[in-house]
């Protein structure tokens, strides 16, 4: 029998393939349920994957017009993943321009599923553009 290797790198371009079009089944399947998604940029930890998706369907509720990408993705280990990441987005009611990037690296468990998600943005910036 031959095992597939795991690959990091293709794992998390599939998660942010599936908040691309917010798939939130997709993104579901992502994680592991007692996973754990830490952001400074919104100031908050969620853990077990049904908190996580709570907070993501609120802030997409916001910013659902959200454009992202991603300028470097790379394996740091067998099992984690790092990006450099960009995105853009305005607020739903507020119409608030919002811009952010930073670093996301992205743990995943024996199954290939996410256990932990840390976003560390270079600073959170709203309004102008820049």
């Amino acid at each position: 029998m031959h095992d597939t290797a795991f690959d990091p790198v293709a794992a998390l371009k599939s998660y942010h393939a599936a908040i691309d079009v917010l798939d939130f089944a997709a993104i579901a399947a992502c994680f592991a349920p007692d996973a754990e998604y830490v952001s400074d940029g919104v100031g908050a930890i969620s853990v077990g994957r049904d908190a996580i998706l709570e907070a993501f369907r609120g802030y997409f509720a916001c910013y659902g017009d959200q454009v992202s990408k991603d300028e470097q993705v790379a394996a740091l280990s067998p099992r984690s993943a790092w990006s450099r990441w960009r995105l853009e987005a305005t607020h739903a009611v507020s119409g608030a321009r919002l811009i952010r990037s930073g670093e996301e690296t992205v743990y995943f468990d024996a199954d290939g599923r996410i256990m932990r998600v840390e976003v560390k943005d270079d600073a959170a910036r709203q309004g102008s553009g820049r």
